[in-house]
């Protein structure tokens, strides 16, 4: 929700009326000019996410689920039961949401690696670069560079090739 399907389908949607924008004379629309302001989405991007933060998390209140924020394991216990922070909980039902941190690698690694972002790191940027570089080849990399691209960015997609096809 915070960075993934739902702030990329905005800048998905974003792109596609840019799209619709670059086409308009092709069927008769005249418009002067249009300008595009990323502060402006981003904004309006970042305030829908929290709404919806706080939608889903009113509703687990709503249904009496105790949410504890930490880091968490199961225990040896007989019970059900995990400890987080040092504390144990013990449920009929636990369900643990790990959320996930993509690995980075480091400058010794692959130079020059801290000068680039995450994925991310994209719905955190305050302004659409002039020049992006894309490295990957997954969905999310290709959608990434569409978006960057349409909406104005002069952008390339680098994909790793580690044999000759």
């Amino acid at each position: 929700v915070n960075v993934g399907c739902v702030p990329k389908k905005v800048m998905w949607n974003t792109a596609v009326h840019a799209e619709f924008i670059h086409d308009h004379a092709d069927y008769g629309f005249e418009i002067p000019s249009v300008s595009f302001n990323w502060r402006t989405i981003k904004e309006k991007r970042d305030a829908y996410v929290r709404r919806l933060n706080d939608i889903y998390e009113n509703n687990v209140k709503k249904a009496h689920i105790d949410i504890i924020r930490g880091y968490g394991k199961f225990t040896a216990d007989p019970e059900p039961t995990i400890e987080v922070d040092g504390k144990k909980y013990t449920a009929p039902h636990i369900i643990i949401a790990t959320g996930g941190r993509p690995a980075v690698p480091s400058d010794s690694e692959i130079p020059g690696a801290s000068l680039g972002m995450t994925s991310d790191g994209f719905f955190d940027l305050e302004e659409l670069p002039r020049r992006s570089v894309i490295v990957g080849a997954g969905y999310i990399a290709v959608e990434i560079v569409g978006i960057l691209s349409t909406l104005g960015s002069k952008s390339s997609l680098l994909i790793r090739h580690d044999k000759v096809v």
